[in-house]
């Protein structure tokens, strides 16, 4: 990757790519981990990654079947990691694209918490 597009394309696609997990750890809790040491080291892998989340946060009401459910538990809890990460003074964007990125969030924790906290269903 570095020879063809350079190393700061390589430097950024290995930010947002995930890990090799280790088996006998939570997955999501590593990808979490993943993700939040990731992009506290690099400003513009924040822009990557952040872009890619609020697609996903607020198409999961696209999402069908258990995908659902276990992508807003996935997810849900790296809202807070995102929101502080996009308002560093270093996140490389504007003040009114921090504010539309941060209102995207909030749609997003929106749509988790409409998934995650219904009451349980009687069948």
């Amino acid at each position: 990757l570095a020879a063809r597009f350079g190393p700061r394309v390589a430097r950024l696609v290995a930010a947002v790519t995930n890990p090799r997990y280790d088996p006998t750890r939570d997955r999501d809790e590593q990808y979490r981990e993943h993700v939040a040491a990731s992009l506290d080291r690099d400003p513009w892998a924040r822009v990557i990654k952040v872009s890619d989340f609020t697609d996903n946060g607020v198409g999961v009401i696209h999402t069908v079947g258990p995908k659902v459910e276990s992508s807003a538990r996935k997810y849900r809890p790296l809202v807070p990691v995102y929101r502080e990460l996009v308002m560093r003074p270093d996140t490389p964007l504007s003040a009114d694209v921090k504010a539309h990125i941060l209102g995207q969030l909030e749609l997003a924790e929106e749509r988790f918490s409409a998934i995650l906290d219904q009451p349980a269903h009687n069948h």
